[in-house]
């Protein structure tokens, strides 16, 4: 799926913490674009999640895999039905995403197997934060799609400490690992406007996370 000709060398934002600008190209981001769409189809769409202090998520998610809500993980929907699948299309991205920012995929490779889908519109927001609902702690692989966005990332001690602005554009990939992995992170802003239409998406963003949960059904 990644057709970009020449994508940028991978920097270092922080140690485990690496940015890949211009991984995927057009055709690719198009591809996965439509993929999203298809999977928030079959799933009933994308839902903003009421916080257990009472405020809605500005933005709008879909999980794959398993379902989450603040802050776990479940194997069913809050109606019942299961949880929308995993696809393997994801995973293979995860572990060449890996490679690409490392040099290397670990062995053992990551077991992926959920991914969280979250559209952002012009005025949408994601506070800082940790990824630690996982059980396992696998790298944390980003892709991003439609317009840029000011991605802050932080340290592991408190939301307040020190952080980093990073502008991930459509196709740029993001990496958190190792000492990064509980890295505190946010999107205070979306930069409306900077999505190149042949990627497929004229306005918003798409930012697809994938993650091992270390979980276990049955």
């Amino acid at each position: 799926m990644d057709d970009a000709l020449f994508p940028l060398s991978p920097v270092e934002v922080a140690p485990g913490a690496v940015h890949v600008p211009g991984w995927l190209g057009p055709r690719a981001q198009r591809a996965l674009v439509s993929r999203c769409r298809e999977w928030a189809r079959r799933s009933g769409g994308m839902r903003r999640h009421r916080m257990p202090r009472g405020g809605t998520m500005s933005v709008a998610m879909l999980s794959l895999g398993w379902y989450w809500r603040p802050y776990s993980y479940s194997a069913t929907l809050p109606d019942g039905r299961p949880a929308a699948p995993f696809p393997p299309l994801l995973k293979r991205l995860a572990l060449r995403a890996l490679a690409a920012a490392y040099g290397e995929v670990p062995d053992p490779a990551p077991d992926y197997d959920v991914a969280l889908v979250n559209f952002y519109d012009t005025d949408a927001t994601m506070g800082m934060h940790q990824d630690r609902d996982e059980r396992d702690d696998a790298p944390v692989v980003s892709l991003s799609l439609g317009d840029a966005c000011v991605f802050r990332f932080g340290g592991t001690a408190t939301r307040s400490g020190p952080r980093t602005d990073v502008e991930l554009r459509g196709g740029d990939l993001f990496v958190f690992g190792g000492p990064s992995r509980l890295a505190y992170h946010g999107v205070p802003r979306t930069l409306r406007g900077t999505a190149d239409p042949a990627a497929g998406l004229r306005s918003g963003r798409l930012n697809i996370t994938i993650r091992a949960s270390g979980l276990r059904r049955g």
